[in-house]
């Protein structure tokens, strides 16, 4: 494990709840410090940062909401030797419509995938955005240079970016607890919500979730909704990048590990295997939510027992579900369908001496908890989704005798590391049934081996490990920000390059040789690139492929010894050569084509119509319609419809509609051009959905380059403009060292 050397002065922790909870005595308000694994986690942070210093630990600042109730309290009653806490108060009205309305009533069902449990409130998201907001006024007024601001979960996605345009420099990590879904269930967020609360994501330098996949979901919807494009595991923003890693959460091993032989928990387990004398056990505990499965889990557990009768009098199962919002409706069907479940299998298989199922509906205190991790034969543990679950790495650490058996959902994200558990589908009670017979049957050996292999695994990837990675991640991304963002080996790449002896360069213009602009009349490469094309021209043949017309390209870009392709390979200039036409369709399919576009100028003001020779397109970039991407795929609809006397091509390129003949393409000039000699390095980059012609026809050694986002076939991609003309200059300081 890679230790990190801190840069930080202070961290600063900002999540919904605070590391205290409050108790009113007579005496007094009492302050007990939570022992959850996040606590622990930001206590060794801390302290290794301290020492770093070459001091002690400094405090801790955490940033968290609090009861109004507790308003009167002098500030200092919020501190103690760990922690300076922060509190948020908020308006009930507020707080509700955040909280148990956008924040426990929308995102948490929706992304869960429990779609239909999902309330879409306007009024909520207001409320959502004003309580970011009354956490952002608390932690300004905290914030110093050099500070470390780690922003925890979906309660407070607007936050990073928030911080960010308050504090430009500022380092901000976030950290998202639970399942990030698939950009289809994003997709069902109205276009603002997800726009604004991936942007507040994005605030941060760092972003950190549970599983691979979360990190796969989270980056495509950064794609789709925000057109950023992904260099490996960093989304390129105009000015900075962010890096985007899967952290694990974890638990302290040692302290669940250690706990199974505490005198009060092995009095407290010998005397609930004396009421189950002689019985397995099977147990579960969970949070009352409908996102854990209990019904199902009752019902495989009733298939084990209707398939198995030779088990009656012989298991129990001992369930346990914890109080959570039972005051919802909601919660309360889900309660009475377990209670019912329970009634109904209790009374089918039980008897006088037996009952299959004891349940509570309770909390447990850790003594009771690690009790009965340790008296089990079996855990149960069957989310229907859950974004990690650490009641099963609490099982496995607990078990100091490497005996008992876990039965994990493959919809916990703990799933993907915890291999040596039976991995089942929480919704298959065939399968629940059949895990349950093969764990009650499984010998103390294979019990063994499966526990001490993952309990080897928790042990190198523990709580702390997790705080460490997380913030070894920061020194990589404050230390390492390129100042050319790629996936491709640049020195290999540009080796490649300077040792070649037939050079062939394939380059796009808007977008690729120019910034896109408003107005395309005014895109511009800058003075430095146009001079480093001159230089690369002069030891190479240089190719600009474009969807302009001859006339742009020639003003342009006419006094440099290359090759000019206008109107998508409809007309083709070489060096010292007039204009050669190589598309020559009638223009008789223009006319239907003109009407259709003009109908939709006529529709969206800020979209216009360009003419070509060969060619005709809508542009809409300062169209100011709210859904217009979305009237662009109409068009384009539209327009492959239109009769016409001879195949065209339809292309829907960045904020434009061309339409234009079938016969060229910028992959059929490409190609052609390449056969033309027998070059040994050719190298091709454009940003455009047009360019994916060139890509996909010229030879699979080719350097194909994709700037931006969106799915391609280029085999590399650059992140922004800005990055090609970074590569052209290092291109063109190698002819020039030469």
């Amino acid at each position: 494990m890679k230790s990190f050397e801190s840069s930080f002065n202070r961290l600063l922790i900002v999540s919904y709840r605070l590391p205290f909870s409050f108790h009113q005595r007579e005496d007094g308000i009492e302050l007990v410090q939570n022992s959850g694994g996040l606590v622990s986690a930001v206590l060794s942070m801390a302290e290794r940062m301290g020492q770093q210093q070459g001091g002690v630990a400094t405090k801790i600042h955490w940033v968290g909401h609090c009861d109004p109730a507790f308003r009167h309290i002098e500030p200092s009653a919020f501190e103690n030797e760990t922690f300076v806490a922060h509190p948020v108060f908020m308006d009930d009205a507020v707080h509700k419509g955040f909280y148990e309305g956008f924040s426990n009533d929308m995102i948490w069902p929706l992304f869960h995938y429990f779609t239909s449990y999902a309330s879409f409130n306007e009024s909520d998201f207001d409320n959502y955005q004003r309580a970011n907001t009354r956490f952002l006024e608390e932690l300004n007024t905290l914030i110093q240079p050099g500070d470390l601001v780690w922003i925890h979960d979906f309660q407070l996605m607007l936050l990073p970016d928030m911080v960010r345009q308050l504090n430009p420099t500022a380092t901000i990590g976030y950290f998202f607890h639970i399942p990030f879904p698939t950009y289809e269930i994003i997709k069902l967020l109205p276009r603002t919500w997800r726009q604004v609360l991936i942007k507040g994501i994005l605030g941060a330098d760092v972003v950190g979730f549970h599983t691979p996949d979360y990190v796969q979901h989270f980056l495509q919807s950064v794609s789709e909704v925000l057109a950023l494009p992904t260099i490996s595991s960093r989304i390129v923003l105009p000015d900075r990048s962010v890096v985007v890693r899967d952290f694990p959460i974890s638990i302290d091993f040692n302290k669940f590990n250690k706990s199974a032989q505490e005198a009060a928990v092995v009095e407290t387990r010998e005397r609930y295997r004396s009421l189950l004398p002689g019985n397995k056990i099977i147990f579960s505990v969970d949070r009352l939510d409908y996102t854990k499965g209990i019904t199902f889990r009752l019902q495989g557990y009733e298939r084990f027992l209707t398939q198995n009768p030779d088990w009656h009098n012989k298991v129990t199962f001992v369930i346990t579900v914890v109080p959570s919002r039972d005051q919802i409706t909601q919660y309360q069907e889900i309660k009475r369908e377990i209670e019912e479940t329970v009634g109904r299998i209790n009374g089918l298989f039980g008897s006088i001496g037996w009952r299959p199922i004891v349940y509570s509906y309770t909390s447990l205190a850790f003594t009771e908890l690690m009790a009965l991790y340790t008296a089990c034969d079996i855990a149960l543990i069957t989310p229907v989704r859950d974004g990690m679950n650490l009641v099963c790495k609490e099982f496995v650490a607990s078990r100091q005798d490497r005996q008992g058996v876990l039965i994990l959902s493959e919809l916990a994200g703990a799933a993907q590391e915890l291999q040596d558990a039976l991995i089942i589908n929480p919704t298959d009670t065939q399968e629940v049934a059949d895990a349950i017979k093969q764990g009650l049957a499984m010998s103390p050996q294979e019990q063994e081996q499966r526990i001490t292999t993952m309990q080897k695994h928790l042990q190198n990837h523990s709580i702390f490990r997790w705080s460490n990675d997380f913030l070894t991640a920061f020194d990589e991304v404050v230390s390492q920000q390129p100042d050319l963002e790629t996936d491709l080996s640049i020195q290999p790449f540009i080796t490649a390059f300077r040792d070649a002896r037939q050079r062939l360069l394939l380059f796009d213009f808007d977008g690729t040789l120019a910034p896109l602009v408003d107005n395309p009349a005014n895109a511009r490469p800058s003075d430095a690139l146009k001079a480093a094309l001159r230089t690369l021209a002069e030891g190479s043949n240089l190719v600009v492929i474009s969807g302009r017309n001859r006339s742009f390209l020639e003003r342009t870009l006419g006094d440099i010894p290359l090759y000019l392709v206008a109107e998508h390979g409809a007309f083709l200039k070489k060096p010292d050569h007039d204009w050669e036409r190589l598309d020559l369709s009638d223009s008789d399919w223009v006319d239907p084509v003109r009407e259709l576009l003009t109908s939709f100028v006529d529709r969206f003001p800020g979209s216009s119509i360009e003419e070509k020779e060969t060619a005709i397109a809508w542009h809409y970039r300062t169209a100011t319609d709210d859904d217009i991407e979305g009237h662009a795929i109409e068009l384009a609809t539209q327009l492959r419809a239109t009769p016409s006397p001879i195949p065209l091509t339809v292309i829907q390129g960045s904020k434009v509609v061309e339409v234009k003949p079938a016969q060229h393409s910028k992959g059929t000039v490409a190609l052609k051009i390449a056969e033309q000699t027998p070059y040994d390095f050719i190298v091709s980059i454009g940003d455009d959905t047009t360019d994916e012609d060139m890509f996909r026809q010229l030879p699979n050694w080719a350097y194909t380059i994709k700037v931006g986002p969106g799915v391609s076939f280029a085999r590399y991609r650059l992140a922004r403009q800005r990055d090609v003309e970074a590569l052209l200059q290092r291109m063109s300081d190698v002819l020039v060292d030469a």
